[in-house]
């Protein structure tokens, strides 16, 4: 989905949302916590899209400016990644990332039970540099 302030850049506001399931198999610690590189592995494929869809190149992740760790994510979670392009340069897009869990696994329920959570989580926000080596040329 696209949105474009009055008057402003049509490149700014480009937002892509992915969702996925976390399959027990990525919990490394107590609980069935997962690490943090989970979700930046998220991050990075909604940044690839927002590449292809704002220049048509996957683009490359330059840096990270901020990372906040905000909640846990577990396994049997249901997490929605979503970046939204906050400045777009010539070449370089300034992206703002948002991960929320949506769903989440209920063991004390049962071995296979789970919710639809009715306010979701949000888990980790990050903004980072992303650059289309074709664009503006």
């Amino acid at each position: 989905m696209t949105t474009e302030p009055e008057g402003g850049d049509p490149r700014v506001g480009l937002t892509v949302t992915h969702r996925r399931y976390v399959p027990y198999a990525h919990a490394h610690y107590g609980g069935d916590l997962v690490d943090g590189a989970y979700v930046l592995g998220m991050f990075g494929d909604v940044a690839t899209e927002v590449c292809i869809r704002d220049g048509g190149d996957e683009g490359l992740f330059a840096s990270y400016d901020d990372v906040q760790f905000r909640a846990p994510v577990r396994a049997g979670d249901v997490l929605e990644a979503t970046a939204t392009v906050v400045r777009a340069g010539r070449r370089s897009r300034t992206v703002a990332f948002e991960a929320r869990v949506v769903c989440r696994a209920r063991p004390d329920k049962g071995p296979s039970a789970a919710e639809v959570l009715s306010e979701p989580i949000v888990v980790v926000t990050a903004t980072g540099t992303v650059v289309l080596p074709h664009a503006g040329v």
